[in-house]
C-alpha cells in the first residue's frame, strides 16, 4: 500500500466517529438502495450501529438473508406482489406507451402513477408514526443521524419527529427541483440543463427557451401534483404551518452521487457533496465458465449487455431485433436478460439472469458496454474505462447518456425506434473507432484522480454530522429568506420604483419649464 494511501487511512481514523454511532436509515427501493448499502456497510466497518426502517412491500427486503444491518420491519397492507405489479405497469409506460400516446393522456397517466406512490409511501410513513410502541423504541435508541433517499418522501417528517438530524444520498430530482428549490443550489437556467431535458451545458437559443420550459414545467408539476398533496401532511404530522419542502431543506448535507467525470461544471454549496462511483471497485476474478467463454473470444473481445436489474424482458420484437444485431458482431456477447429467449439469437451470445458486472467491465478483453444509462452502470464504465452504447428508456438515463455523448465515450440509440443495423452501427463505431475508448480512459483517469475515494467521502460527511450534531454552519441563509427576497425582487422592484419616481418627477419639471417658457414667449409675441 502506497505511503499516500496510508496516510489517508490513518487521518480518516484518527478523525473517525471515535465510538460507535447510531444510525438510522430511511431508504428507497430497487437501485437507489444499492448505493446507499454501500454507505451502511462501510459504516458498519467502521464500528457504527445502523438500523433500517424497511417497509415489507419492498422488493429489495429479504428477511430469509443474513445482514449487518438490525432491520426494523414495517408491515404495511401492501404486498410485494402489488409493489411489482405497479413497477411492471409503469416501466412498460416509460417503456412503450410515453411516446405513443398524446401529450394529455401522457399527463393523465403520469399523475395517476404519481398519486399511486404517494398514497403507498403516506401509507408506510402512516405505519411508522402511528406505531406508538416503534416510535418510542426509536426514540429509545437514541440515533445520531438518520441517512434519507428523498426519492421516498417521509425520511426528513421521521427526523424531525425523532429530533436528529438528517443526511441525503440522491442521484437527481425533476428539474434538479428539490435540490435547488429546497436544498437553495444555484442552477442558472442558461448552462444548467434541467434533469430529463436531455440538454448539455453549451445551449442554443432555442435550447435555452427548451430549458427554461422545462424548468418551469416541472416546478409547477412538483409544486401542484407532488408537494401540494404532502403539505398538509406534513402540516398535520408536526402539528405547525409547514410544507414538504421547507422540512426537505433541512438536510445537513446532500450527497449527490455523481462526479465531475459525469455532470457538467456548475455552482454548488458546501453541504452538498458529490460521491458518484463509491460502489467502484477493481475487477475481481471471473467465474471459470464466464471466463472460459470470455477467453474464447480472442483477439476480438467481449461485449456486456445490461439493461439493469429493473428490466426482467422485453417484447419478443424487440428482443429479436436486439438479437439479431448482436449475432452479427465478431466478439462474444454477455447478455443478462431473463425474459424469453429470442429466436434470432447468435452462437456469439450468451444470455444469464445475472452477470458479474463489473468484474466484466474490469477485464481486459471487454471492449465496449451496451447500457440502460442507469447511473451505477455508467460509473463501473468510467471507473474502467469502457466506451459504451446507450438504451436509455426513463428517469435520468436520458440524461447520463447526453452527458457521455457529450463528453465523447457513447453513442446513444432511441429505444422505441431502434432497428437492427443502428445496434450494429454503434457498437462498430464504439468499438473501432478509438477516439471513444480514449475518451472513456480520460473520464477513467479523471474519476481515480481524487484525494479521497467517493466512498470514504461520502462515509466522512455521515460521521461529521454524527460528531457535529449537524451542519448548520454550512447551510446557506438563502434558507431564511422568501422566494422574492432569494431573487432580490423586492429590491428590484425598490430600485425601479425610485427610478421611475425620478423619471416621474424630471419629466413632470420638464413640462412645467416647458409650460412656463411658452407662456412667457407667448406673453411676448402679444406685447
Amino acid at each position: 500500500m502506497a505511503g499516500k494511501e496510508v496516510a489517508v487511512l490513518w487521518l480518516l481514523a484518527v478523525l473517525g466517529y471515535g465510538s460507535g454511532g447510531n444510525v438510522l436509515v430511511w431508504p428507497a427501493d430497487n437501485s437507489h438502495w444499492l448505493n446507499m448499502e454501500y454507505i451502511l456497510k462501510e459504516l458498519v466497518v467502521r464500528g457504527h450501529e445502523v438500523t433500517v426502517l424497511m417497509p415489507s412491500c419492498f422488493l429489495i427486503f429479504d428477511g430469509t438473508q443474513s445482514s449487518p444491518f438490525q432491520f426494523e420491519v414495517i408491515e404495511v397492507p401492501i404486498t410485494k406482489k402489488e409493489m411489482a405489479t405497479m413497477m411492471e405497469e409503469a416501466f412498460y409506460f416509460w417503456f412503450y406507451e410515453e411516446r405513443l400516446l398524446p401529450f394529455w393522456q401522457v399527463a393523465y397517466k403520469m399523475t395517476q402513477m404519481l398519486h399511486k406512490m404517494k398514497n403507498t409511501t403516506e401509507t408506510i410513513c402512516n405505519e411508522v408514526l402511528k406505531n406508538k410502541a416503534l416510535m418510542q423504541r426509536l426514540r429509545a435508541s437514541n440515533f445520531d443521524v438518520l441517512l434519507a433517499d428523498p426519492l421516498t418522501p417521509s425520511g426528513e417528517l421521521i427526523a424531525e419527529k425523532l429530533g436528529i438530524p438528517f443526511v441525503y444520498t440522491i442521484r437527481f430530482s425533476v428539474g434538479n427541483t428539490v435540490e435547488r428549490l429546497c436544498g437553495t443550489l444555484p442552477a442558472p437556467p442558461s448552462y444548467v440543463p434541467a434533469t430529463l431535458s436531455g440538454l448539455v451545458d453549451r445551449m442554443s437559443f432555442l435550447e435555452r427557451l427548451k430549458n427554461i420550459f422545462s424548468y418551469t414545467a416541472q416546478d409547477f408539476m412538483y409544486h401542484y401534483l407532488i408537494w401540494g398533496s404532502w403539505d398538509q401532511y406534513y402540516t398535520d404530522v408536526l402539528g405547525r404551518p409547514t410544507t414538504l419542502c421547507e422540512t426537505m431543506g433541512k438536510a445537513e448535507i446532500w450527497l449527490i452521487r455523481t462526479y465531475w467525470d459525469v455532470e457538467f461544471p456548475r455552482p454548488f454549496l458546501p453541504n452538498f457533496e458529490f460521491v458518484g462511483g463509491l460502489h467502484c471497485q477493481p475487477a475481481k476474478p471471473l467465474p471459470k465458465e464466464i471466463e472460459e467463454f470470455v477467453q474464447s473470444s480472442g483477439k476480438h473481445g467481449i461485449v456486456v449487455f445490461s439493461l439493469g436489474s429493473m428490466v426482467y424482458s422485453l417484447t419478443d420484437e424487440k428482443s429479436n431485433i436486439i438479437a439479431r444485431a448482436l449475432s452479427q458482431l465478431p466478439q462474444k456477447v454477455l447478455w443478462r436478460y431473463k425474459g424469453k429467449k429470442p429466436e434470432t439469437l447468435g452462437s456469439n451470445t450468451r444470455i444469464y439472469d445475472w452477470i458479474p458486472q463489473n468484474d466484466l467491465l474490469g477485464h481486459p478483453l471487454t471492449k465496449a458496454f451496451i447500457t440502460h444509462g442507469g447511473t451505477n452502470g455508467i460509473y463501473e464504465a468510467i471507473y474502467h474505462g469502457i466506451p459504451m452504447v446507450g438504451i436509455p428508456m426513463f428517469a435520468d438515463q436520458h440524461d447520463n447518456m447526453a452527458h457521455m455523448r457529450a463528453k465523447g465515450a457513447a453513442v446513444v440509440l432511441d429505444f422505441s425506434t431502434m432497428t437492427t443495423q443502428d445496434l450494429v452501427d454503434a457498437l462498430n463505431i464504439v468499438i473501432n473507432n478509438s477516439t471513444y475508448k480514449e475518451n472513456a480512459l480520460r473520464l477513467s483517469k479523471i474519476h481515480h484522480d481524487q484525494p479521497l475515494k467517493p466512498l470514504d467521502r461520502a462515509v466522512f460527511w455521515v460521521e461529521f454530522v454524527m460528531r457535529h450534531k449537524g451542519a448548520k454552519h454550512l447551510r446557506p441563509a438563502a434558507h431564511q429568506l422568501t422566494w422574492y427576497q432569494y431573487h432580490s425582487l423586492d429590491v428590484l422592484a425598490f430600485l425601479f420604483t425610485c427610478t421611475a419616481t425620478a423619471v416621474f418627477i424630471l419629466v413632470k419639471c420638464c413640462l412645467f419649464c416647458c409650460r412656463r417658457c411658452g407662456k412667457g414667449i407667448a406673453k411676448r409675441k402679444k406685447e
